[in-house]
């Protein structure tokens, strides 16, 4: 299974190309997955390309870290005790049993996004590159895993008390504004209540294991990843004030309200904010809009009630209104409502569709028809030349509390909540000359 699902997650995320800090990863993760009870396994660690703070596994030893979840580690210590983490749901084989249970949700769908079984089984075309399934684990599996992360981050001599503080920077990311809650959260026990557990849990491994020193590491993790790629890539898109805005590809268009996104390689993705309507956008394969509506149709099974040629900005397109209806494995039937367009622009064909339960489709057709209304041809000059955002590793020049220093740095006012997390700190958590802390180079905002 780990075999067949790990070109789909390099397909849907694409790697991260930084060689230094992926040695880095296979390093630990061989160190950590030699002391586990399943060393023989042909263990893979890989670093993908995404912002989302998210560390996942898959069944058959394939482990992998976001850039994101790496640029909000601080120290090594805390880097090794999540990997324990996903190390542990290998070994205890959570990941074969979820997915025997097909217990299955949404790939990326961040901060706890689960969408309905049912949703997720229907319209295997329209669903495709979603169908990427991410497993969902009960409690007592993470609170198995966090023990096991504790334990084989201990046994390589790493002080899991790191991995405890951890967990209050996720706590602060899931009730945080951006859209950077982590998927690290999504189905496990809340984040404070797991804060005190596995600093006991640390207690009782050190008191057993009763070596003299445990390694944090703190500057030489932030300097391995001074650098490193923060927030969207904009060449591949970004969001901006209610928008997605892609600068290689030339266009953009507007985001229902309070919806997420989420941003791959293969395909734009939304979520309504009650997680029951879904809208992608991606490629089309057809030579043109309307054999292309005409092979979605045929490929969904769609019951078509409408369909149009009308323009969109002056763009070719066709647009198709109607209905899937589907059974599920238990011989439960459900319908499907679902609005999609086919845009041919600068020699592709663009699919923008929604989707949700037919008895809910009402109430999102106005919002997902004015977001695939507003696709559009970008020319605005400042989208085009977004220049991408890095961690810069600075240095105080004197005692100055944490606020004072990213003023320093160029942090603007609105964003020093969100670099304190990043560091995490408190603003004003006071700081000694020469502390090394996160800030930004790059970027326009």
């Amino acid at each position: 299974m780990g075999k067949e699902y790990d070109p789909q997650v390099v397909a849907e995320f694409g790697l991260y190309e930084d060689a230094q800090l992926q040695r880095f990863l296979t390093e630990k993760g061989n160190a950590m997955a030699a002391i586990s009870e399943r060393p023989n396994l042909p263990w893979t660690f890989r670093l993908v390309d995404s912002e989302v703070v998210n560390a996942f596994a898959v069944p058959g030893g394939f482990v992998y870290f976001t850039r994101g979840i790496m640029a909000h580690f601080n120290n090594e210590a805390q880097f090794a005790g999540v990997l324990g983490h996903e190390i542990g749901h290998v070994t205890a084989r959570h990941t074969v049993a979820q997915q025997s249970k097909q217990q299955l949700a949404q790939i990326g769908l961040i901060g706890g996004m689960i969408l309905s079984p049912e949703l997720a089984s229907q319209g295997q075309t329209l669903m495709q590159g979603m169908q990427l399934l991410f497993l969902k684990f009960g409690r007592d599996a993470e609170s198995q895993s966090d023990e096991l992360g504790v334990k084989y981050s201990t046994a390589i001599g790493y002080d899991a008390q790191e991995m405890a503080g951890f967990f209050s920077t996720l706590d602060r990311l899931s009730g945080g504004s951006e859209n950077r809650a982590p998927t690290f959260l999504s189905t496990h026990p809340d984040p404070l209540n797991r804060e005190a557990r596995v600093a006991e849990l640390a207690q009782q491994f050190q008191a057993a294991d009763n070596r003299a020193n445990y390694e944090v590491d703190r500057e030489g993790y932030l300097r391995r990843i001074d650098g490193i790629l923060y927030g969207e890539d904009p060449k591949k898109g970004y969001v901006e004030s209610g928008a997605f805005y892609h600068p290689d590809l030339r266009f953009y268009f507007t985001i229902p309200r309070s919806w997420q996104l989420i941003n791959s390689p293969t395909m734009v993705q939304m979520v309504a904010p009650d997680q029951k309507a879904i809208m992608q956008m991606r490629l089309a394969p057809g030579s043109d809009p309307r054999s292309a509506a005409q092979e979605f149709v045929q490929q969904n099974k769609v019951q078509v009630s409408r369909t149009s040629d009308q323009a969109i900005n002056g763009l070719p397109a066709t647009t198709v209104i109607g209905q899937i209806d589907q059974q599920n494995q238990q011989g439960q039937r459900s319908s499907l409502g679902t609005i999609a367009s086919f845009i041919s622009y600068g020699g592709n064909i663009y699919m923008m569709a929604g989707l949700s339960m037919a008895s809910d489709f009402n109430r999102y057709a106005p919002e997902m028809e004015s977001s695939i209304r507003s696709f559009n041809e970008l020319r605005d000059q400042s989208k085009l030349n977004r220049k991408p955002e890095r961690i810069k590793i600075m240095t105080t020049n004197r005692a100055k509390t944490l606020r004072e220093a990213l003023l320093d740095a160029g942090i603007p006012q609105d964003r020093l909540e969100e670099f304190a997390v990043l560091n995490g700190m408190e603003l004003t958590d006071q700081l000694p000359a020469g502390f090394l802390y996160k800030a930004i180079s790059g970027g326009t905002r």
